[in-house]
């Protein structure tokens, strides 16, 4: 792999040695605030050859017949704007406007495998991300859910999937991992709670296993928040609503006019929340976060961001409640039957980036991170079955520091009327824990006894390598291989740890391979084809893959999708796909100290649907569709349901902008009922539901208010199939346990700038 690696580099450095100088080359900035700008598309003219901006809002037109008169440079939120070109030269700064997002001014052109582009800036600019759960409700498709009071991370389903809270499901920020390996709780944890939803400029997301720099985690797809590089104006913001909710959010620029003119800023925003929320046991929720970014031009050809996050939450929490205590009158529909079910947990990142601008057009960039995370959770999912005297409450824990280097270098190069792209990059991720533990409590505080104690040490090494050959302004095809090492150890500190077979260290290791193969057809400006297939996987618990000595811990998921991007009228866009996946072995995560059961091949088959309408231009209609169709293979019919896995799953909205500044939206959300368990003799509820925001928006203000549940439907967020026994009940029972939806929740919130 290293070879093949070695050998495309160096090919492309001897491609870059006959770099020509009939090229025009420039960059596109924000006017406001001089930054750099990725993903503008430029046309230049009268040629019609369209190229996107780069990381640095570079752009480069290399050897283009005839004489160019003009460069037009379109992005979505901002005002198209046509440039006028003297004749050839070598740079050229192009500063433009923001404006209010339109749908005519949205093209379905972007560089091959951003096909989700164009529906995820526009749903950006167009609806923003209020809270911190519409973090991730902003990616058409996802369904989430808490059953843990908000305090960690919430269940994601996808495609057909229960995630749980990020075995599917691969996200990150600003390049730095939020999936966390081997964790106490469940593989792939995926708390996001960390970023401030205020400080998100850009959601880039992509469904499905084909993309060669996504490795680990992203069998469903995956998701990659940005920050932003600088703020537009300072803002301090007030909310507060009902079940004693409060929030404070400050954020604020820290460098003036000298800095931005020379392409630099630094600022901070921080925040604190508090809620007892709508349970009965009042959850007493805090969270503070604290962040802090600086992104600046070096020099000529150095871009260096630098961020730093602090977070910190602490809450009860109500648990998942049988369906038997609440229609028995034992306990309310927002009650708990373990009342010391809650958690503590926090997070510190360093994050920095350093991105490098070549005379051959290349660009290098060099990535190093660090968090340093503790989590501590309590809960109780059986009650009273295996311990009938002081009830089976769990401690979860972990002391975890989690470091890692993202490393990669990118070229184009020319060959005639072909375009070649290749990105060769090496992904190094260490995650070392101290003292994960899994014990028996009660009351939270009194310790029973201990399940599972121990430290992981995880390293994944992780080369890859894409190439994208565009033969003209409308044909490409892009084909990818990753590389991914696995090198787990376990120190066994417990000696009566029934998996192993003693104390002491443990040693396995494991690597996969990752093809894909993406083929792209750009018909016009208003449509685009695409073909994608590609290899991917999730990795497995550090105390599971010992046990089984690295055996078959890597199974593989293939995925497929044919999929159109499509702009039948200048006010409305449309993406959909048909997709397939099929997984060598379904892996369900027990969430107690690595235990993994073994269901199974799964194969599901699924159709997307996104579609955005602007009747006119303060009206905004979107509304995303999905269905998946799964079942375990090798079980028989009837018996071969995947549990939880969704089915019908849609979301959408309206949104309305007024002339004097009032805005607000509308918008909906439905699951359709899904099987439990394996034969559908239990079933998760679906649900439909309903929120509103109401803004009243003025240069130096705004004014808010959000309804969550307009219509105050009573519905359950979580299901689960579970076998519990209740204190004085002889026996267990086999049904569902829920965690319950919140009420109509309305709250107000006060925001100024300057």
């Amino acid at each position: 792999m290293f070879k093949i690696l070695t050998a495309t580099i160096t090919a492309v450095l001897l491609c870059s040695a006959v770099w020509g100088q009939n090229f025009i080359q420039g960059t596109v900035v924000d006017k406001k605030t001089n930054m750099p700008i990725e993903g503008a598309a430029v046309t230049l003219l009268p040629a019609n050859t369209v190229t996107i901006t780069d990381v640095t809002g570079r752009f480069i037109f290399k050897g283009q017949p005839g004489t160019p008169s003009s460069v037009t440079v379109s992005n979505i939120g901002y005002a198209e704007q046509n440039f006028p070109l003297p004749g050839l030269i070598k740079a050229y700064t192009l500063a433009i406007t923001q404006k209010q997002t339109e749908l005519k001014d949205v093209t379905v052109f972007t560089k091959a495998g951003d096909q989700y582009k164009a529906i995820g800036k526009t749903d950006i600019a167009m609806r923003g991300i209020t809270n911190s759960q519409e973090v991730l409700r902003i990616i058409p498709g996802i369904v989430i859910g808490q059953h843990q009071g908000g305090g960690k991370a919430e269940q994601v389903f996808l495609r057909g999937f229960d995630c749980d809270h990020g075995t599917d499901f691969r996200m990150d920020v600003d390049g730095l991992p939020i999936n966390m390996a081997s964790h106490a709780h469940g593989q792939g944890f995926a708390d996001s709670h960390f970023i401030i939803p205020e400080t998100i400029e850009t959601v880039d997301f992509k469904k499905g296993p084909y993309t060669a720099a996504k490795g680990d985690f992203g069998t469903t797809g995956f998701v990659d928040f940005n920050t932003r590089n600088a703020l537009q104006s300072n803002t301090v913001k007030l909310e507060g609503g009902m079940f004693n909710t409060f929030r404070a959010l400050a954020m604020f620029n820290l460098l003036g006019s000298t800095a931005k003119a020379k392409q630099q800023s630094w600022y901070v925003a921080s925040e604190y929340r508090y809620s007892d929320a709508y349970f009965d046991n009042p959850q007493h929720f805090n969270r503070f976060n604290f962040f802090t970014k600086y992104n600046g031009r070096l020099s000529a050809h150095n871009y260096l961001s630098v961020s730093a996050t602090a977070f910190w939450s602490k809450w009860n929490a109500s648990g998942q409640i049988p369906d038997r205590a609440v229609n028995k009158g034992l306990i309310g529909f927002y009650g708990a039957v373990d009342p010391y079910e809650g958690g503590l947990t926090y997070r510190n990142n360093i994050n920095a980036q350093l991105v490098t601008t070549l005379n051959n057009g290349g660009i290098i960039k060099n990535q190093l991170y660090y968090s340093n995370y503790h989590f501590d959770l309590h809960t109780n999912f059986t009650f009273y079955l295996v311990d009938t005297t002081n009830g089976d409450e769990i401690r979860q824990r972990e002391a975890r520091n989690l470091l890692g280097y993202n490393g990669s270098y990118s070229h184009t190069a020319f060959v005639g009327g072909t375009k070649i792209t290749t990105e060769a990059g090496l992904n190094v991720r260490g995650d070392l824990t101290h003292n994960s533990e899994l014990s028996h409590t009660r009351d939270r505080y009194i310790t029973l006894g201990k399940i599972k104690l121990g430290d992981i040490t995880e390293w994944s090494l992780s080369p890859y390598l894409s190439e994208t050959v565009a033969f003209n302004n409308h044909f490409s095809i892009n084909a990818g291989l990753r590389f991914d090492q696995f090198y787990h150890q376990y120190y066994n500190k417990l000696a009566t740890d029934t998996t192993l077979a003693g104390t002491g260290l443990y040693k396995a290791n494991a690597n996969t391979v990752s093809p894909k193969l993406n083929f792209y057809y750009h018909v016009n400006n208003g449509l685009q084809l695409y073909v994608t297939a590609g290899r991917g996987f999730h990795s497995n618990d550090t105390r599971a893959v010992v046990v089984e000595h690295g055996y078959q811990i890597l199974p593989a998921a293939y995925g497929a999708d044919l999929g159109v991007v499509f702009k039948p009228a200048s006010n409305l866009l449309v993406n959909a796909a048909i997709w397939y996946v099929y997984l060598q072995q379904e892996f369900v995560y027990g969430g107690d100290g690595g235990d993994v059961q073994f269901n199974g091949k799964t194969r599901r088959v699924g159709f997307d649907f996104s579609g955005r309408y602007q009747p006119w231009r303060r009206l905004y209609i979107d509304m995303d569709i999905n269905y998946a169709h799964g079942r375990t293979i090798d079980a028989p019919k009837g018996q071969n349901f995947i549990p939880l896995a969704p089915v019908v799953t849609s979301t959408g909205g309206i949104t309305y902008t007024a002339k004097n500044g009032l805005n607000g939206s509308l918008r909906y959300r439905l699951v359709s009922d899904r099987p439990a368990n394996e034969d559908y003799s239990l079933t998760a509820k679906g649900y439909f539901i309903t929120d509103a925001v109401l803004n009243y928006t003025k240069p130096k203000y705004e004014i808010g208010l959000v309804v969550n549940n307009v219509l105050n439907t009573r519905w359950k967020e979580t299901q689960f199939d579970t076998l519990t026994r209740l204190k004085g009940e002889a026996q267990p029972v086999d049904e569902i346990c829920f965690t319950p939806g919140t009420p109509l929740a309305a709250k107000l919130s006060v925001s100024v700038f300057f």
